[in-house]
C-alpha cells in the first residue's frame, strides 16, 4: 500500500510563480546526488517489535530499492539513516522524553535500542556494500547532535539530497527543511515517503514544496539522473 499524494494545482501554480518552473531542480548531476532513506527500520515496520508502526511503509521499498540502483549506477551514493536511542541521547534530547508517558519511553526504548530486533533495517531493503549507514539520535539527521550526516555528504562533494523514509511529516520532514537550510538542493520523493495517513502525508509535501524545496516523485528522479549520461551518448 503506498499513499494517494495529491498536490493541488493552486499549489503548483504558486510554485512555479516563486520559481519559474513547477520543479527547481528538475536537473540533477549524479555525482552530487545522495539518496537518503531513513528510519526503515523494523521498529517502525513491524507492529511485533515497534513502538510505532507505520503501515504503509513497507509499500515504498520497492520505489527505494529501484531508485537506489539507479543512482548507484550513475554514480551517487545511497545513505541508510538508522535512528536509534540510548542513554545519551535521552539525557540530551530530554524534551522527548518529557512528552511521552513511561509505556511510551519504554516502548521506544525496546524498539529502536542498538542491538534490538526493532533497530535492524527492514530485510527487503537493497543495501549494498559501498552504501553508508548512518546512525541517527533525533528526528532530522541533519542538527547538531543528531549525526555525521552532513559531514560525510561534504566530504564526498554532494549538494543535492533525495529525502525518502519514514514518517513523511516527522523525521523525513524534520531532515528536509534542515537540509535545505544547510544549502542542499533537497527533493522530498512523494512515492517512498511512509506517513500514517494520506492526509498528513499530503500536508508536509504541500507545506515543503512551497517553501523549501522540489517534490518529485522516484521515476521522475530516475529519469533526471541518467539524462547525463543519454547527452554524453548523444
Amino acid at each position: 500500500m503506498q499513499h494517494q499524494t495529491s498536490i493541488p494545482d493552486s499549489v503548483i501554480q504558486r510554485v512555479i510563480a516563486r520559481c519559474g518552473t513547477p520543479h527547481p531542480f528538475a536537473e540533477l548531476d549524479p555525482a552530487r546526488t545522495a539518496l537518503i532513506v531513513i528510519d526503515m527500520q523494523n521498529g517502525y515496520m513491524r507492529a511485533d517489535v515497534g513502538h510505532s508502526c507505520v503501515p504503509t511503509a513497507p509499500g515504498i521499498v520497492p520505489a527505494i530499492n529501484r531508485l537506489a540502483e539507479t543512482l548507484r549506477a550513475a554514480g551517487g551514493g545511497v545513505f541508510w539513516i538508522q535512528n536509534a536511542t540510548d542513554e545519551k541521547s535521552r539525557q540530551e534530547w530530554s524534551v522527548l522524553e518529557e512528552q511521552a508517558s513511561p509505556a511510551r519511553r519504554a516502548a521506544r526504548i525496546r524498539s529502536v535500542s542498538p542491538g534490538t530486533e526493532g533497530h535492524k533495517f527492514w530485510p527487503d531493503l537493497d543495501i549494498r556494500d559501498g552504501d553508508e549507514i548512518v546512525p541517527k539520535f533525533r528526528y532530522s539527521a541533519f542538527i547538531p547532535g543528531a549525526s555525521d550526516l552532513e559531514a560525510r555528504l561534504r566530504a564526498r562533494g554532494m549538494d543535492t539530497v533525495l529525502i525518502a523514509g519514514t514518517l513523511t511529516n516527522v523525521c523525513c520532514e524534520s531532515s528536509a527543511r534542515d537540509a535545505m537550510m544547510l544549502n542542499f538542493r533537497t527533493i522530498m520523493l512523494s512515492d517512498a515517503n511512509a506517513a500514517m495517513t494520506d492526509a498528513e502525508h499530503n500536508a508536509t509535501l504541500i507545506s515543503f514544496y512551497l517553501f523549501f524545496g522540489d517534490v518529485q516523485t522516484t521515476e521522475q528522479v530516475a529519469a533526471a539522473l541518467k539524462a547525463p549520461a543519454r547527452q554524453a551518448v548523444a
